[in-house]
C-alpha cells in the first residue's frame, strides 16, 4: 500500500488489487470546505493518472458522515463572485469523477448531504450503510444545489422524484435511495468497506479498456438518441478487437484462466 496524507484528505494505493481509496477526514461531519475540495481534487488526478489504478473507492472517515456538505462557515462569507468560483470548483471534481477513465465507487456511511451527496451521485456505484441519510438541503438555506445534483438526480431517479427530493429539501433513508435507484446497495456499516473493496476488485480485474468504453458509452447515453448511442456502441465494440485486452481475454477463457489485462 501506498499512502498519501494531506491536510483533511487521505489517499491510500492498493497496486497489487488494482485499487484506490479516498478518505475525507474531516471531522465530525467530514464538510468541504475549499482546503478540502483542493485536496480532493488533488487526489482524484492522482488516481486518474495512476496506471496501476482502475477503480477508486470515496468515503467518510467515521461512522457519522459520508459528507454533510459544503462548509457553510465559508458560505456565510460569499459573494456571487466566490460563490461561482465555489460552483466552478465543485463542478470540476464532479466532472474528473464522471469523466475518469477509472471506475469511482462511493462508499456511503452516514450523512451524505448537498455537496456530499452530489459526491456521490457524480460516482458511477453508491454502496450505502443502513446508517446512510441521503439529501439536497440547499433550497432550506435559501440557495440551489451547486455541484449537480439537478442535473444528475433527474437522470438518475427521473423529473417528478428529483423535484421532490430537491424542492423539499427532506432527507431520504438509504432504503429509500435504493428504492429510487440512488444507491446500488445497502449493507450493515460493518460491511460497507468489506462490500465497496469486493466490487471494486472485481471490477479492477476487468479488461480496463473495455470497461471504460461502457462507463463512457453508458453516460454517453443521457446525451444522445437511441440511434446515435447505439452507432457510438458499434465504433466501441469493433474497436475492442483491435486491441491486446481482446486476445488476452478470450484467450484466458479456452485456456481456463484468470486473464492478465495490460490495458491496451
Amino acid at each position: 500500500m501506498n499512502l498519501s496524507e494531506k491536510g483533511k484528505v487521505v489517499y491510500e494505493e492498493y497496486p497489487d488489487k488494482g485499487i484506490a481509496k479516498i478518505i475525507i477526514d474531516n471531522p465530525p461531519l467530514n464538510v468541504m470546505s475549499t482546503e478540502v475540495l483542493r485536496e480532493l481534487f488533488e487526489v482524484i488526478n492522482k488516481a486518474n493518472s495512476s496506471p496501476n489504478i482502475r477503480a477508486v473507492i470515496i468515503r467518510g472517515s467515521g461512522d457519522k458522515a459520508f459528507s454533510a456538505g459544503a462548509d457553510l462557515k465559508e458560505f456565510a462569507k460569499y459573494g456571487i463572485h466566490e460563490a461561482r468560483e465555489a460552483a466552478i470548483l465543485g463542478h470540476t471534481i464532479m466532472c474528473a469523477i464522471t469523466n475518469s477513465p477509472k471506475i469511482y465507487i462511493a462508499a456511503v456511511n452516514g450523512y451524505a448531504l448537498g455537496g456530499g451527496f452530489e459526491l456521490a451521485l457524480a460516482c458511477d456505484i453508491v454502496i450505502a450503510s443502513e446508517n446512510a441519510k441521503l439529501g439536497s438541503p440547499e433550497v432550506t438555506l435559501g440557495i440551489t444545489p451547486g455541484w449537480g445534483a439537478t442535473q444528475r438526480l433527474p437522470r438518475i431517479i427521473g423529473e417528478k422524484k428529483a423535484k421532490e427530493v430537491l424542492l423539499t429539501g427532506n432527507m431520504i433513508s438509504a432504503r429509500e435511495a435504493y428504492e429510487l435507484g440512488i444507491v446500488n446497495r445497502v449493507v450493515s456499516l460493518e460491511e460497507l468497506d468489506k462490500v465497496a473493496e469486493e466490487i471494486a476488485v472485481k471490477i479492477a480485474r476487468n479488461a480496463p479498456l473495455a470497461v471504460f468504453a461502457v462507463k463512457r458509452l453508458v453516460n454517453k447515453s443521457f446525451e444522445v438518441s437511441m440511434d446515435a448511442g447505439i452507432l457510438y456502441e458499434i465504433e466501441a465494440f469493433s474497436n475492442c478487437f483491435a486491441t491486446e485486452d481482446k486476445e488476452e481475454g478470450i484467450r484466458a477463457f479456452f485456456e481456463k484462466r484468470e486473464p492478465k489485462y495490460k490495458g491496451r
